[in-house]
């Protein structure tokens, strides 16, 4: 890989740093500040791709590559955000049991010296198995997953409320999917191998 570019991830995300990093390139990160709220009418899968887009022009002052990515989660036309707490967790897998959920993971990768912008939306269709509450509480308990939408925090011991995954790219669910950044990466010239 050219080292030479500065590569700046645009996220404050633990869960996407941990995944950049599986790809052995140095790079930065910055929390970027970006007004989340969807735009009305607009449909998931838009919310994602406009997001990744902003929160990697958020960054174009601060790297030379910079990685913008974002994940909207819905089901039946209801969105699920990260729950924040256990009150709304628990409210989130009795709606989601035995459902599937469409997982929309958008990353953007920028050039800033010629403003030159790749973008793509992988999605992921994960259908949850009939949860009953003792489950449910027993999974909060021991894995807290506050911080990830629809409480789905399969990278864990979610993968143990998950009867199917179905998607091109498996790191796309935990919120950066990695094969398709890979190459994003290389049309940008930087080779990850």
């Amino acid at each position: 890989m050219d080292h030479s570019r500065r590569l700046l991830l645009a996220s404050g995300s633990a869960y996407r740093k941990a995944l950049l990093e599986r790809l052995g390139v140095p790079f930065e990160t910055f929390s970027p500040d970006v007004d989340e709220a969807p735009l009305a009418g607009e449909a998931p899968a838009d919310t994602a791709l406009r997001l990744s887009v902003l929160k990697a022009r958020a960054g174009a002052q601060r790297g030379e590559v910079i990685i913008g990515s974002d994940q909207v989660a819905s089901c039946g036309g209801k969105r699920y955000d990260k729950p924040g707490d256990h009150a709304n967790a628990v409210r989130q897998l009795r709606e989601l049991s035995g459902k599937t959920v469409e997982f929309h993971t958008a990353v953007t990768v920028l050039e800033s010296n010629s403003q030159k912008v790749q973008s793509r939306v992988v999605p992921c269709r994960v259908t949850f198995r009939t949860l009953d509450e003792p489950r449910i509480q027993a999974y909060l308990e021991r894995e807290k997953p506050y911080d990830c939408a629809a409480s789905a925090k399969a990278e864990g011991l979610g993968i143990a409320l998950i009867r199917r995954i179905d998607t091109d790219d498996p790191t796309s669910l935990i919120g950066l999917p990695l094969i398709a950044l890979s190459e994003m990466l290389e049309r940008a010239g930087l080779r990850v191998l």
